[in-house]
């Protein structure tokens, strides 16, 4: 005889992430800047005033849960379309039902989960019962929509950005997975805070990567008793990490990428290969990494080596096209590069000179001459006038004055003699010998 389960024996089952599913607004984790008290977002749920729109953010941030929220709170049907599973056939049925409940006068949503991986013809089946108000349309994607959903279609929905979820987001949903009768509440389990701020960082604002951690680290905690405890070296298990070295919100984060960047600006690439691979092998996030790596490429090495730059960011796409672990030959590539590039900060000082100036000077009128003229009004007021067009002289040059006649003559860009600057050094040298002698 075939026996079964009830439903609590069923929920037990569930993965940690789908028994904790937040069911309303108020249990949403994240996103204040969207669900926060008075954000758009928020009105128009709670108005039941839903448009068609384009939830797009990483995984694990809630992109499905909010549409399950929705589909909770509106008045309208639900339909939960996957494009995984789902071709033109399946499209179209659902859009015949949409279309008959909308001449009863009922509204359709149709939510479509990783909306991206739709090609063009099965996004444009869509298009006209959008456009007719047949199916209000929420799509989910990871993927810039600008890129992966057609422009018709994605002109007629909202764009909303999820952002990753912050440590203490994080950590708090880990407390409530803890306490709450659909996750841990009906047992004892002790765990620090400290370790909890550990799965937080661990799972890179993944609300999802950071349940199902805390739950392998308690079915595989030491039982004390009735109790279940879990300790430093459960986590690092759980997380196939040798040792997690430090907290990516603490001071230990921050000396780190210092001892990485100074040592790239003392051309050290060894230290600077070790100190990559400390917080790598620690659970840094590589994007974090990629984009302190890209500031360093024009902040120290600039243009002494313009390819700095461009190495910077090819590491920055390759860390986000393939991830952890293949992606830290990219960055190592990148930190090898800048170690042994030409140094120069003369960007970095030509900046933080204007920035001074323009912060002191924020009135300081354009000069007229380098002003845009496009109406009879503007011209009549002298916008443009004495315009000197530099690819009309045979020196591509002018005397031409474009700074404010406060500023005139000022110089906050100093290059150097490091690798490809001493010829713009050179240069830059010639230009302004040109001018001094053709000054009047």
């Amino acid at each position: 005889m075939l026996e079964q389960g009830t439903l609590f024996e069923r929920a037990e089952s569930e993965p940690l992430a789908a028994r904790l599913r937040p069911q309303t607004l108020e249990e949403f984790c994240g996103q204040k800047h969207l669900l926060g008290e008075g954000k758009v977002l928020r009105r128009l749920i709670e108005g039941d005033k839903v448009g068609s729109m384009i939830f797009w953010g990483p995984p694990g941030v809630g992109k499905t849960t909010l549409a399950r929220i929705i589909a909770n709170r509106t008045k309208a049907k639900f339909i939960d379309f996957s494009a995984v599973t789902s071709g033109i056939k399946e499209i179209k049925q659902v859009m015949e039902q949409a279309e008959k409940n909308r001449r009863f006068g009922e509204k359709t949503i149709l939510f479509v989960d990783e909306i991206h991986r739709f090609n063009k013809a099965q996004q444009d089946a869509f298009l006209p019962f959008v456009e007719k108000g047949s199916i209000i349309l929420i799509g989910a994607t990871t993927e810039n929509p600008s890129f992966e959903v057609n422009g018709a279609l994605l002109s007629r929905c909202k764009v909303f950005v999820l952002q990753a979820l912050k440590t203490e987001e994080l950590t708090e949903l880990l407390r409530r997975a803890i306490t709450d009768e659909r996750g841990f509440g009906r047992q004892r389990v002790e765990i620090s805070d400290e370790l909890l701020e550990t799965i937080a960082n661990f799972a890179n604002g993944d609300a999802r990567s950071a349940l199902s951690t805390l739950e392998m680290a308690i079915l595989n905690g030491e039982l004390n008793g009735d109790t279940t405890v879990v300790t430093q070296e459960t986590i690092e298990q759980c997380t196939s990490k040798k040792s997690l070295l430090y907290d990516k919100s603490g001071e230990e984060h921050y000396n780190l990428i210092s001892a990485l960047h100074k040592s790239i600006r003392n051309s050290d690439p060894d230290a600077a290969v070790y100190w990559l691979a400390r917080m790598l092998e620690a659970g840094e996030d590589p994007l974090y990494i990629a984009r302190r790596v890209t500031r360093f490429a024009s902040e120290d090495v600039g243009l002494a080596d313009p390819r700095a730059l461009e190495i910077a960011v090819a590491a920055y796409q390759a860390c986000h096209f393939i991830g952890m672990p293949e992606c830290t030959v990219h960055l190592t590539e990148a930190v090898v590069y800048l170690s042994m590039a030409p140094k120069s900060n003369a960007l970095d000082v030509a900046y933080a000179l204007a920035k001074k100036d323009a912060l002191n000077m924020l009135a300081e009128p354009v000069p007229l001459v380098i002003r845009n003229a496009p109406t009879k009004l503007m011209k009549a007021l002298d916008y443009g006038k004495g315009y000197q067009y530099a690819h009309d002289f045979e020196d591509k040059l002018t005397n031409m004055q474009c700074l404010p006649d406060s500023l005139a003559g000022k110089e906050y860009y100093f290059p150097t003699d490091e690798g490809i600057e001493s010829r713009i050094k050179a240069r830059l040298a010639e230009i302004k010998e040109w001018k001094k002698q053709h000054k009047n």
